[in-house]
């Protein structure tokens, strides 16, 4: 019978014999500590002196014997998915598997906007054709200025996209000496320009502020939010923009204005990929906004996965191919 800890006394994690914690994990994957041993290439008398310490350090008994086995206590089975996870990824910074493109059955999650997944995914399909045949990429739409919860909650490999506002964060933590979960890679540089119908009323004539700021205008958001990053550079001017509709994608922005006297602003590199090019007039605006740097964000416990790191040189390079063209020309 284990003895009660005073609850006042805690465990010294600084102390912690990390091998308990491997014989712990291999203890309840076998569910045996006969098995356990003979895994770990130690005697049975060694593996039970093991748990012996970790109930003691834990202050619970872990696991009962029930007849040829052992039975987990409600302790064990809520802590034992950290701490395999913990080893794992201890294991893979320490000694990395390596990860051989060709052989590879992997699947990862993508989360990005179409006019991102336009640029990039048609290249990476070719590089995995001729390269990791058996790799699958599952792109699912990415609904938010901040996919750092999508990322932290496992729902996710990468997201791709415009993140200034993380960007900013993240700089600021790591100047505090704060812990940063996240790492970050820029893609490529992009550049928003204005799009409208090719026989729109503007679309022959030079654009200014006044009459951009008088039309009537399409915002692709993701959030349903009617404000963007042109918002904020139009409000530095002490001007402001009529926004009549939102929608989701850069798609369908595109096709909406063809067949409207909406403007909309579009990445100029999108344009060709849309199909719609030849049916869209394409301005640049007449006020000065940020280059807009679509960045790959992932969490930082996949910072050292081979299989990660793969995908990440393949999509910058893919990237580089996709943007070594010059862009489309844009009227003044």
């Amino acid at each position: 019978m284990i003895k009660a800890i005073n609850p006042s006394i805690t465990a010294n994690f600084r102390t912690l014999d990390l091998n308990l914690l491997r014989v712990f994990d291999e203890v309840m994957a076998e569910r045996s500590l006969t098995k356990a041993a003979r895994n770990l290439a130690l005697t049975q008398p060694a593996v039970s002196n093991a748990l012996r310490r970790l109930r003691e350090t834990l202050g619970d008994e872990l696991v009962r014997r029930q007849g040829h086995g052992i039975e987990p206590t409600p302790r064990a089975l809520a802590l034992w998915p950290s701490v395999r996870e913990a080893l794992r990824q201890l294991q893979a910074a320490i000694v990395p598997t390596a990860f051989v493109p060709g052989e590879a059955e992997t699947t990862f999650v993508l989360a990005m906007a179409d006019a991102t997944a336009a640029e990039l995914i048609g290249g990476l399909s070719q590089q995995l054709e001729q390269h990791a045949p058996g790799v699958s990429i599952r792109v699912v739409p990415l609904t938010t200025r901040d996919p750092r919860k999508l990322l932290q909650d496992g729902l996710a490999d990468m997201a791709l996209g415009y993140f200034p506002a993380v960007l900013t964060d993240l700089t600021a933590r790591a100047q505090d000496d704060e812990a940063v979960s996240f790492e970050h890679q820029r893609m490529y540089a992009g550049e928003y320009v204005c799009v409208m119908r090719r026989d729109h009323p503007l679309a022959s004539r030079p654009m200014t502020l006044d009459a951009y700021c008088a039309g009537r205008h399409l915002l692709v958001s993701f959030s349903g939010r009617p404000y963007g990053f042109v918002d904020e550079a139009l409000a530095s001017l002490g001007r402001q923009r009529r926004i009549v509709m939102t929608v989701n994608q850069f798609f369908t922005a595109g096709r909406v204005v063809i067949n409207s006297d909406l403007l909309t602003v579009l990445p100029r590199h999108f344009v060709p990929t849309t199909g719609l090019a030849g049916e869209l007039q394409l301005h640049d605006l007449p006020f000065d906004v940020p280059p807009v740097h679509v960045e790959a964000l992932w969490h930082r416990r996949l910072e050292h996965d081979s299989a990660h790191r793969w995908l990440r040189q393949t999509l910058l390079q893919v990237a580089q191919q996709a943007f070594a063209s010059g862009p489309l020309p844009a009227s003044k």
